[in-house]
């Protein structure tokens, strides 16, 4: 993996994780959040359900702390969306349109895995940007004007996608060292 390994230290720095109420995918969210931990990053869950979710493969149940509706952007420095067949969910959803595009102007990161980039392209995020998406959603996203790049994890300015679970590592990654590297 390139990148620097950043030291496990308490921070102030908070990240919404939205996932899907059910058939998220498990390896994206949990390698994500490890990551994110690892760094003293707080994580919050948000769903469009309290109840608990369950992944795509069944190897993680996740009860969210919040429903996506509640969420103040404002609360956190960063957001990230988490793909899975679920996240369709959020495809054309106003409420997860408007927090990504809340998020964005207020300068801070968004980012999404999986099939979850179409969430940004959807809230019009991607026009004009380097991304990377789950392969059956490239075109729907170049269609909105996103360019894509083969890079499993693409940043491009505040905003950071990845491929698929082989790259939520990487992803959880980046998105740590972006925060850190915004308290400089």
């Amino acid at each position: 993996m390139d990148g620097i390994r950043l030291t496990v230290q308490a921070c102030d720095k908070k990240v919404i994780i939205v996932i899907a109420s059910d058939n998220f995918r498990d390896e994206e969210f949990s390698n994500t959040q490890k990551v994110l931990h690892e760094h003293g990053i707080k994580t919050v869950i948000a769903s469009s359900k309290l109840s608990e979710s369950n992944g795509v493969r069944g190897l993680v149940r996740v009860k969210p702390d919040i429903l996506i509706n509640k969420v103040n952007i404002n609360d956190y420095d960063a957001i990230a969306f988490i793909g899975g067949i679920g996240a369709k969910e959020y495809f054309n959803d106003p409420v997860a349109h408007k927090l990504a595009k809340d998020a964005y102007a207020k300068g801070k990161i968004v980012s999404a895995i999986c099939i979850a980039p179409v969430i940004l392209a959807n809230a019009g995020l991607l026009k004009n940007k380097q991304f990377n998406v789950w392969p059956s959603e490239v075109k729907t996203i170049e269609s909105k004007g996103g360019i894509f790049s083969s890079k499993p994890v693409v940043i491009d300015g505040n905003i950071i996608t990845a491929q698929d679970v082989d790259a939520a590592t990487e992803f959880g990654t980046k998105i740590a060292e972006k925060l850190m590297s915004n308290t400089k």
